[in-house]
Parts: C-alpha cells; structure tokens; sequence
C-alpha cells in the first residue's frame, strides 16, 4: 500500500510516518518503480502498537529502543518482554489512579444532582465574605 493509504488506515499523517521511518521506528519500506513507497500489510498492526504504547504514555525513546530490540528478532524475546511488563505496571498504576478519580467524579456529580433536588444543602458553599474595614474590592 502507498504511504497515503497507509496514513488514512492509521489515523497518522504522512509526514509523521515518513518522520518514523526517518528515526527508525518503522521500518524503511520497498519503492516501486517511480520510487514511492510501498508498505506490506503487517505495518498496520506493528503501526496500531506503537501507537497504543504511545497513547499509553510510553516515550518515542523508549519506542524507539523497543523497536530496536525488535529488528534484531528473537535473541531480544526477554528484554522486550521485560520492557513491556515495566511499561504494564505503569499503565496498571495509571488506570488505578483514573480509576479513584472517577469514583471521586461520580460522588461530585450525585453530591450536585442531589443539592439540585433541593435534597441536601450545598457542602462546599463558602459563606458570604465579609466587609472588611478599609478593604478594596
């Protein structure tokens, strides 16, 4: 597929895929005759990771070394395993943390739905502020 039918199954624009291969996060594709590039079908599951482990939090170095360790092959299996479980662990965290913010997300909201019930009275509302002597507004 051309590197334009690529860039619309991905989501990516053109210049980030020409930029990825430039950097060596993919690999350089084969060129037909009028040398436009000319990517296999695998790209798109190999594109769709990376861009997984990017929305994930994981760091186009970090990317760029587990792409390293894959074109090498299987003699990297453990460390690109490794590097994988250390990356799980952070998102695991992360949604734990995602996780408690929205549970917190969820009281505020029926806190509010109740108030507007005229069920409870605002818990957050401040007093009215007081004049002060000699004070500016």
């Amino acid at each position: 597929m051309k590197i334009g039918d690529l860039a619309a199954r991905t989501g990516l624009s053109v210049d980030t895929l020409r930029y990825y291969e430039k950097i060596g996060l993919i690999p350089a594709p084969l060129r037909d005759a009028g040398g436009r590039r000319v990517y296999d079908a695998s790209i798109l599951r190999w594109l769709q990771f990376l861009e997984r482990l990017k929305a994930t939090g994981m760091g186009i170095r970090d990317r760029l070394a587990y792409a390293e360790l894959r074109a090498r092959g299987a003699e990297t299996a453990r460390e690109r395993r490794e590097m994988i479980e250390r990356h799980r662990q952070k998102v695991a965290a992360s949604l734990w943390e995602m996780q408690k913010t929205l549970e917190l997300l969820d009281e505020k909201v029926e806190t509010y739905r109740k108030i507007e019930a005229g069920e409870i009275e605002d818990p957050g509302a401040l007093p009215a502020p007081r004049a002060v002597k000699g004070a500016r507004p």
